[in-house]
């Protein structure tokens, strides 16, 4: 038999380690070693990295594309459940537990987290592809039911699916750690589901995939974000839009996020992050303003009914009768790429929304971010359609070229285009090195046994794969090939987020009983991320209420 004091001791270990660097064992080693294999097959042999990647991403999509659509559907009914039941009445903790955020200060972050590249990347981008190829065939090109098209599939992409995948995740974290006690890890969320197996193989091939997945949406980001920039420059300065360009950027880029992640300046990315939220509302109203204003209104307000009345259509529509690379292309890419960030968006929305009910964390992460986004996509798309329909514009034109020259070319067409471009430009490299830094730590306390703070050697590594990832799927292939992997690398975490909402019920509907109130005073429940305490070494116990 353990005696209490060795017990104890073990305990104590467990969190030293906890709070410390953490331990280094084969979800580390098994991580950094197959992803710096990809990074040398990608640069020893390109062609045929290019060649495997293609055939999986049809293979995937052609095969099991159905369940990206079938799986967030059915999260985001999960979620509408949990909102309007008993169970949305639940914390994040215990029951005497209160938000830390006020709610504008928490919507602020909610926010920051995802805004990011993506809104200069596809603001434009987006919309005008669908102006210019309507989703499915369903209007003429050019056309106004086109337009309409244009803003109803970019709110698809960009809306109530792709955050109810963080929502799930969010708040499966939050109970874990906040509620039951459990360890930072994905594999922790699976313990009612899985039992003692998750301290075993089938716990660390979780956690593995979970940091592919991670890894490979971060390398997509920052593959957008270099692509992006080298288009500003280009078009202010004249800067070649080349790989070497693009390259140098991914490495300067690398090199601010991997120096802030080490450094902890948590400080300076607080700042970047509220000052990028400042420059992307001025830059929103400026387009607003000098804009077609009742246009953009009047086109927002067809958009969202549009929207509204061909939702399950669009949720659920696949490529049984052809259209899989459009799907491809799209669809299935935005839905991958907002599952690759599952995990690090998770962590993040569950840290800052400790004691805050279920029923707020849902309609909080669902709603708000849904309508900034929508508005976003009205604004600077519907500004780039009014210019193509109305003023002779050739934006649509610009977009098919590059799909990253889309947002600097709708800038170029009001007055201070120099000016809001450089505002552009900083707002992705802001953006980037802010969330970038969060992710490479969410992959240091994933590949360390859930540690608070990872040891510097693991950033940096974790920094350098990143880049290096990014460098690789730029030489093979760009955008097409970002998306490519993307796709494919996250295509067995959809499963795990499936398996992971059935988890966190068995959690919720174990806890809180019909007609069974659950004393505060009973609640085993813990700060996952500061206050952790009596966890033992490789046994969490799943502590259900008494």
């Amino acid at each position: 038999m353990v005696s209490r004091n060795s017990s104890s001791e073990s305990s104590a270990g467990a969190q030293q380690r906890h709070e410390t660097g953490g331990r280094l064992g084969g979800v580390f080693w098994t991580s950094v070693t197959v992803a710096a294999l990809f990074v040398v097959w990608g640069v020893m042999f390109t062609e045929n990295l290019t060649d495997v990647t293609t055939a999986s991403l049809n293979w995937v999509t052609g095969t099991f594309g159905w369940a990206y659509l079938v799986i967030t559907m059915g999260l985001l009914f999960f979620l509408v459940f949990l909102a309007i039941s008993r169970f949305g009445k639940v914390r994040l903790g215990r029951e005497d537990d209160r938000p830390e955020f006020s709610n504008r200060a928490w919507y602020s972050m909610i926010l920051a987290a995802v805004m990011g590249i993506g809104l200069i990347s596809f603001g434009v981008a987006e919309p005008m592809s669908h102006f210019a190829t309507p989703p499915h065939g369903l209007a003429e090109a050019g056309s106004k039911k086109a337009a309409v098209l244009a803003l109803q599939y970019s709110y698809f992409d960009w809306g109530l699916h792709a955050w109810a995948v963080f929502a799930v995740f969010g708040l499966a974290i939050g109970y874990s750690t906040f509620r039951k006690g459990r360890r930072g890890l994905v594999s922790q969320l699976f313990r009612p589901l899985l039992g003692a197996r998750v301290d075993g193989a089938a716990g660390k091939l979780i956690d593995v995939l979970a940091i592919f997945a991670t890894l490979f949406g971060t390398t997509t980001s920052l593959g957008l974000g270099a692509l992006q920039v080298n288009n500003g420059l280009g078009s202010l300065f004249g800067i070649p839009v080349s790989t070497v360009t693009q390259v140098l950027i991914i490495a300067a880029v690398t090199a601010l996020f991997t120096l802030s992640a080490v450094t902890g300046v948590h400080k300076g990315i607080k700042f970047l992050s509220q000052t990028s939220m400042g420059l992307a509302g001025a830059l929103f109203c400026f387009m607003l303003i000098v804009g077609p204003t009742v246009f953009l209104a009047n086109l927002y307000v067809e958009s969202l009914g549009a929207y509204g009345s061909d939702f399950f259509r669009m949720s659920l529509q696949g490529s049984a009768f052809g259209d899989l690379e459009w799907m491809q292309w799209w669809t299935y890419f935005m839905m991958a790429w907002w599952v690759s960030w599952g995990a690090f968006v998770g962590v993040f929305l569950a840290r800052i929304s400790k004691g805050r009910t279920i029923r707020e964390f849902i309609l909080g992460v669902l709603l708000v971010p849904s309508a900034v986004f929508f508005t976003w996509f009205a604004v600077f798309g519907g500004t780039a359609i009014h210019l193509d329909m109305f003023r002779g514009g050739n934006i649509a034109e610009a977009t098919a070229k590059d799909l990253n020259s889309a947002f600097f070319a709708t800038l170029d067409a009001f007055p201070l285009s120099q000016v809001t471009s450089v505002v552009a430009i900083i707002l992705v490299v802001m953006f980037f090195v802010s969330g970038a830094d969060a992710n490479t730590y969410v992959l240091g306390m994933l590949s360390s046994d859930g540690s608070l703070h990872p040891r510097r050697s693991i950033l940096i590594t974790w920094g350098a794969l990143t880049g290096a990832a990014a460098v690789v799927l730029l030489l093979a292939g760009g955008l097409n090939a970002l998306q490519q992997t993307v796709i494919v690398t996250s295509a067995p975490f959809v499963v795990i987020i499936a398996g992971l909402a059935v988890s966190f019920w068995k959690d919720l509907s174990a806890d809180h009983p019909a007609r069974q109130a659950i004393p505060a005073s009973t609640e085993a429940a813990v700060d996952g991320y500061e206050t952790v305490q009596g966890i033992a070494d490789g046994a969490v116990p799943s502590a259900p209420a008494r």
